[in-house]
């Protein structure tokens, strides 16, 4: 992307910020407390998959609310230098084109090895027939094909399961 063209996403997420907040009522208690951090700063915003096209079919599901849960590769999360998310942590969602589509909350947050991942979660998650089977292949084809580390796929790698709950959407077509 052009730095002009960063500069409008990123401008599309602060306005999308400024309504999603109050449309998922982060701000209700501001009129007796004045502004908090959670209503205050803006969360980050990133798109599911590696591609537009898993971006948009993964949104969709969230969408849908067929989609509660997601998991990325621990080691992507060390070699990238970024936060393992922790509850309460919210999320911008972005389709396949980077425009903001929804607010997302984290409600729970564990690093388990890919082996043990369970079924509730591979269910949660909503891809395919939503088996832990398939869970296992969508993932290990995704963490191997498009990771941001170095060690390769192992079937105890650690992974981040984040369960989380629709906060704001929008229109899909908007």
């Amino acid at each position: 992307m052009t730095d002009v063209e960063l500069e409008q996403v990123a401008d599309e997420v602060r306005e999308f910020w400024d309504v999603a907040r109050v449309k998922a009522r982060l701000n209700d208690l501001e009129i007796y407390t004045g502004v908090t951090g959670l209503g205050a700063l803006q969360p980050p915003a990133w798109a599911f998959g590696a591609t537009p096209e898993q971006a948009d079919a993964l949104l969709a599901l969230v969408l849908d609310g067929t989609k509660t849960a997601t998991a990325g590769a621990s080691w992507d999360y060390e070699a990238l230098e970024e936060e393992v998310p922790r509850p309460g942590d919210l999320a911008i969602i972005l389709d396949g084109a980077a425009k903001p589509r929804a607010l997302i909350g984290m409600t729970e947050v564990e690093v388990v090895p890919f082996d043990q991942v369970s079924a509730e979660h591979a269910h949660a998650e909503g891809e395919g027939d939503r088996s832990l089977d398939t869970w296992r292949a969508i993932h290990q084809a995704f963490f191997t094909e498009y990771a941001d580390h170095d060690r390769g796929f192992a079937a105890d790698m650690p992974v981040v399961c984040e369960s989380f709950r629709l906060l704001y959407p929008t229109p899909r077509n908007a």
